[in-house]
């Protein structure tokens, strides 16, 4: 059960290793772009390449895609990116069902999790395989890979990384049920309720940049968003998105916010503490690109 291309890596890993896929479940087809036309899911596209059952329930909880399932005779059910299930649905595998969940759970519960960790500066994160339960993100632990946190990483590219981790430690965690030598660990016997970190979903005021904060957090914020929806500020009355930068450790002398440049070879704007570099930006009316090209037709407003 999946639906954007995160998934799409689980899926394949899970043909590579010969495992029984007897049914995809997946969003329904929806209108997208300037034509709006019928879009169909990573994860949908996969898997009629490779002939698979699909199946797009509008509602999960409606009758008919109930006893499909119930006739599907599923073992185990697998969710990696999808909705919320209800427990008619992830109670009825004798396995039950397990989830592959972007953090080292039970930190960073929740549907933006590689968003989050970047945000708030961490320096490890990792892939959690789980039971589902009632309550999102709460169930008993399998597996768990680590992953370290670059200075530079952004959102895009940890993202990148995980789909495959997640894919491969799917693959230990099924074979691992399979042979009965996975001891699940109840995450209340490993949580903290003092030094629980969330990851909610990314809304547009958690992308709209305070020029008083340290130039490192707008520097995480920054990266935690990038490349989408990317990290949104106003320069000169006009709305600008962020996309990669770097910290420069000088006390400003002008005030937050401030964007500063010699037209030519560098643009920075000052923050609480220092000033934030900027190497690729989208100002508005124009599209994405390096500071150095956007600087050779920018004029101050």
């Amino acid at each position: 059960m999946g639906t954007p291309a995160f998934a799409v890596a689980s899926l394949s890993a899970l043909l590579a290793a010969e495992m029984n896929v007897v049914a995809v479940v997946t969003a329904p087809d929806k209108p997208a772009g300037r034509g709006m036309q019928m879009q169909e899911s990573a994860v949908k596209q996969f898997a009629l390449a490779h002939k698979l059952t699909v199946l797009q329930p509008e509602k999960l909880k409606s009758a008919a895609f109930l006893a499909t399932l119930q006739n599907l005779q599923p073992d185990l059910q697998i969710v990696v990116a999808f909705r919320m299930l209800p427990e008619v649905i992830w109670s009825l595998p004798p396995m039950g069902t397990l989830n592959v969940h972007g953090s080292l759970l039970p930190q960073y519960r929740g549907a933006a999790p590689i968003n989050w960790v970047l945000i708030h500066g961490e320096k490890e994160t990792g892939v959690t395989t789980f039971q589902l339960e009632h309550a999102i993100d709460t169930g008993a632990i399998l597996l768990q890979e680590k992953i370290e946190i670059t200075e530079k990483m952004t959102a895009g590219e940890l993202h990148d990384i995980m789909m495959e981790v997640g894919a491969s430690l799917l693959i230990e965690t099924v074979t691992g049920l399979l042979k009965n030598t996975i001891q699940p660990i109840p995450q209340e016997t490993v949580l903290d309720e003092n030094f629980l970190k969330h990851a909610p979903k990314i809304f547009t005021k958690d992308t709209e940049i305070n020029w008083q904060d340290t130039v490192q957090s707008i520097h995480n914020l920054v990266r935690g968003l990038a490349p989408f929806p990317g990290a949104i500020t106003k320069i000169e009355d006009k709305v600008v998105k962020l996309f990669s930068t770097y910290v420069i450790q000088e006390k400003p002398f002008e005030p937050f916010g401030t964007f500063v440049t010699d037209g030519k070879t560098f643009a920075k704007i000052a923050c609480g503490d220092g000033y934030l570099g900027l190497n690729d930006i989208q100002w508005e009316g124009k599209k994405r690109m390096p500071i150095l090209d956007f600087l050779r037709g920018y004029r101050k407003g």
